[in-house]
């Protein structure tokens, strides 16, 4: 990586990457290393287990465990390893914190408690406590769009003195308390919703973290190293080339978990099915996906 361009706590380029299941319907760890290698061949700088791609409400704690173990493996010191521990039960999340960090986790991404709709003081403990609780630093998860609790910018501020704290996976579609967090602390802030990745960067961000990275984390890349050389020109059209492939995946009616999954299948990648209540994609999506993906992939840059 260019010496000069900015690096957050994690890395820049991170993958929410996908849970590879066998035939069965098991946890495939062999083709959790292969993936994870393949990825971080291919320019992500570390990679983020169990979240919302990887269908963490739906794995089991065991699960949970043998992925980091195996993850961390495969990928020695060449990337960081991040464990989705975030629950709706205090206890539960330190729990799976503590186990992620015994399995080899570099650190920790937690949303705020769902369901149960905390205020922010308590939402502001709960995380407090997570950070007490382990030796790993947290990354603070905020998409009020699935948990119905948003992490408001005083409680980030606040929880930007802890020093186990570092950093926030950014899905509250709210570019200027971003921004103001951003400006007031040293926060890393990784945008989680691509179409935000570039304007984000543009104030500050530290980089992504990336459900599309699954089939083209070199592309994403190339954005952000666009904009670190100055050329803010390039940055925008490597974004734009982008976008159709993400609107796919992240915006067309299916879950990115079943997109992601559906492309990198057809790509020979390790996938798997996914768990109920989802359902893989069907021809007609697949072949879309493909189009796209191709068309990105063949693209003029």
């Amino acid at each position: 990586m260019d010496s000069s361009s900015r690096s957050g706590p994690f890395g820049r380029a991170l993958c929410a990457m996908v849970t590879p299941f066998d035939d069965a319907g098991a946890l495939d760890p062999d083709g959790a290393q292969k993936l994870a290698a393949h990825l971080v061949d291919g320019g992500c700088d570390g990679l983020v287990l169990s979240g919302t791609t990887g269908e963490s409400p739906t794995t089991s704690d065991a699960e949970k465990a043998t992925l980091v173990r195996a993850v961390a493996q495969a990928v020695g010191d060449r990337a960081t390893v991040v464990a989705g521990v975030g629950t709706a039960d205090t206890r539960h999340t330190l729990k799976l914190a503590r186990q992620a960090e015994a399995a080899g986790a570099d650190g920790v991404l937690a949303v705020a408690p769902y369901y149960s709709r905390p205020p922010q003081d308590a939402v502001e403990a709960h995380f407090r406590r997570l950070a007490d609780a382990v030796g790993i630093p947290v990354m603070l998860y905020d998409i009020p769009g699935r948990t119905g609790v948003r992490i408001e910018s005083e409680t980030m501020l606040r929880l930007a003195e802890h020093p186990g704290v570092v950093a926030v996976k950014d899905c509250a579609y709210d570019l200027l308390g971003s921004a103001k967090v951003i400006s007031r602390t040293g926060l890393a802030y990784y945008s989680g919703c691509e179409e935000l990745n570039l304007p984000l960067y543009s104030v500050g961000g530290a980089g992504f973290v990336s459900t599309v990275a699954n089939v083209a984390p070199r592309r994403l890349r190339a954005v952000l190293e666009a904009h670190d050389a100055g050329d803010n020109e390039r940055a925008r059209r490597l974004h734009a080339l982008a976008l159709p492939l993400t609107e796919l995946m992240m915006a067309a009616g299916l879950p990115g978990t079943v997109t992601a999954k559906a492309l990198l299948g057809a790509l020979g990648l390790p996938s798997g099915g996914v768990r109920e209540p989802l359902r893989p994609a069907g021809r007609e999506a697949t072949d879309g996906l493909l189009l796209a993906y191709e068309a990105l992939v063949q693209s003029n840059t």
